[in-house]
């Protein structure tokens, strides 16, 4: 059974996706005298221009496009920096897609009315002058700005981590800055004859730590004492509200979220929103949600990106994620990651729930026994179905027929499958014709004997998180997978993913849920009874009973005892806890405050 996307795309369901974006992540070329080889993606940009969107990130020698938010094609431009794109800004007007990157010195912005083909011409060769910018290096000896201060008359070089805005009223803005101890700048833009600088710059937002328990650096925000970063600014406006985004508190662990103020007018004042994080995403296989952007579908719906982290090979070594977004009747801005790395429908009309997208397709391969055909060093097979990105198997060779096979522990429906591909010594530093992935996938209710699944299709392209969605359910006990071509040196998988559902009925109601504040108000400690035969738990927290937009995934082989550290001080929280199985998901537990 083969997955055509052909017949996928005239068939009348719905296409689904799961994180991280299944497009082909290129070899970072940074650290090749250092001998270290990795695939990336981060600070995602999306752009909705014609009938296409458009995806742009950092180090990529083009970007994709993509009609249906599933299926994406890399292109190929005309013109590209030679030292790449760092956080580009990307913006549609509805005629021209400007593109601009990241720079601490003036430089170029781009345009195209052709982005489908890769052409792109000059929308100035050389931007003018930052007003008010120090150059390079004199930063250095620029004092902290915080909010209240007086306007900055001197600021760092930039911009850098730009983003484009543009009002309904027709004026044009830019947003910068990523600093462990400057804020986010803002400007008006003249863009009639070329891009011109209207005023000086604005400070608009800083970090404050001190009352914001997610913006502490840190796996879980624990390194208390570290910078913490401010970046990846973003700007939307919705019914009247321009609501400025930031990541923080740096991209290195799985505490990375986005944040929002929101304000009256494009260059502030702005308001700290209460419900912040609105992009967070600590615990599961995907951990990692903050610098990205905020769109619109063909149909209205939100969507926000964001960054993941893995960070084996390379601190910067990360991929793309892509979560429903919202925004409530009252301006609350939310990002749904709830299950946010199992797999979510793609909507083909308007939806009001973002929390309806996700499929109820369960993770079936969680700790399962996994057998392979051969074991480099101590590479097991057992890390692939471990749900972490930073173990894996390696294969003794790098040979098609090797192969790896999930015992499931009896008869499920399987509906999908999801390869994830891990960089081990590849050796890898730049785009070449053989690199691309092709395997096929074969599924046994006995062990003994199989048959086709799925499999990978042309045109060929690389694949680091493959996922597969079968055209129908299978009912079925093993999933194998068997080795075609990848083209780094070492053939290397960290997880294995397969999902579906298994008979029977979802796992019951978590009891006695219990939420304590600590005496630092920005921390609380939940604890709940453990659920037999529960696979994990979703912590669910937020500032009103129906307001439980922050997640926390906990598989049920850790502690039923959660300490959450991203907490705002002086804010009231609720908190509820649901478990799930193979099965399905269980009604949310009681609702209870964090006292």
């Amino acid at each position: 059974m083969r997955i055509s996307h052909s017949r996928l795309a005239g068939a009348a369901r719905r296409r689904t996706y799961a994180n991280p974006i299944d497009i082909d992540y290129r070899y970072n070329f940074e650290q090749v005298n250092l001998g270290i080889s990795y695939r990336t993606g981060a600070d995602p940009v999306v752009v909705r221009h014609g009938d296409a969107y458009y995806l742009f990130q950092t180090l990529a020698d083009g970007y994709w496009r993509s009609t249906d938010l599933v299926d994406w094609r890399f292109v190929e431009p005309n013109r590209w920096p030679f030292d790449s794109m760092v956080a580009p800004a990307a913006i549609s007007d509805g005629d021209r897609l400007l593109l601009m990157r990241s720079m601490f010195d003036p430089g170029a912005v781009l345009v195209s009315i052709d982005p489908e083909h890769g052409r792109f011409d000059f929308f100035t060769r050389r931007m003018p002058e930052l007003p008010n910018a120090v150059r390079p290096g004199m930063d250095q000896f620029l004092q902290r700005w915080n909010p209240g201060d007086p306007q900055p008359t001197a600021i760092p070089p930039g911009p850098w981590d730009p983003s484009f805005f543009k009002d309904d009223d027709g004026r044009w803005y830019l947003y910068w800055g990523s600093s462990d101890t400057f804020p986010l700048y803002g400007i008006e833009l003249d863009m009639s004859r070329g891009m011109r600088y209207l005023g000086t710059p604005r400070a608009l937002i800083a970090l404050d730590p001190g009352r914001h328990g997610w913006e502490r650096f840190g796996q879980d925000h624990r390194e208390e004492g570290r910078p913490t970063y401010i970046e990846g600014a973003w700007m939307n406006k919705v019914d009247g509200r321009y609501y400025l985004q930031y990541g923080a508190p740096g991209t290195e662990y799985n505490a990375y979220a986005t944040g929002v103020y929101v304000g009256d007018s494009p260059l502030g004042p702005f308001e700290y929103a209460p419900y912040n994080p609105v992009g967070y995403k600590p615990g599961g296989f995907v951990q990692g949600a903050g610098h990205g952007s905020t769109f619109q579908d063909a149909y209205g719906n939100w969507w926000n990106t964001g960054t993941p982290w893995i960070g084996y090979n390379w601190n910067f070594e990360r991929r793309i994620a892509m979560f429903p977004a919202a925004f409530g009747a009252d301006g609350q801005m939310s990002v749904s990651t709830r299950f946010g790395d199992f797999p979510h429908y793609v909507p083909d009309g308007a939806n009001a729930d973002p929390e309806a997208l996700f499929t109820g397709w369960m993770l079936l391969s969680y700790r399962k026994r996994a057998i392979a055909s051969s074991v480099h060093e101590n590479h097991a097979a057992g890390n692939v179905t471990d749900e972490n990105p930073r173990t894996f198997w390696v294969a003794a060779e790098n040979q098609p027929g090797q192969t790896l096979g999930i015992d499931l522990g009896g008869e499920r429906t399987v509906r999908a499958v999801q390869v994830n591909f891990a960089d081990y010594r590849s050796g890898r530093y730049a785009d070449a014709e053989d690199i691309y992935t092709e395997f096929r996938l074969e599924h046994s209710l006995d062990g003994l004997h199989w048959q086709p699944l799925a499999a990978t299709e042309g045109p060929r392209r690389d694949r680091p998180n493959a996922y597969l969605e079968l055209p129908a359910p299978v009912r079925t006990r093993h999933v194998r997978y068997v080795h075609g071509h990848v083209g780094a040196a070492h053939l290397a998988i960290s997880d294995l993913r397969v999902f579906g559902n298994a008979d029977g009925n979802p796992a019951p109601i978590p009891q006695g849920v219990q939420a304590r504040r600590d005496a630092d108000p920005r921390q609380m400690t939940v604890q709940w009874r453990p659920v037999r035969g529960a696979v994990g738990y979703n912590v669910r927290w937020g500032i009103a009973p129906d307001r439980l937009h922050s997640t926390y995934q906990v598989f049920a082989d850790r502690p039923t005892r959660l300490e959450v550290r991203a907490l705002n001080a002086g804010v009231a929280y609720h908190v509820a806890v649901e478990a799930f199985d193979e099965h399905g998901v269980s009604p949310l537990s009681e609702t209870v405050p964090a006292l």
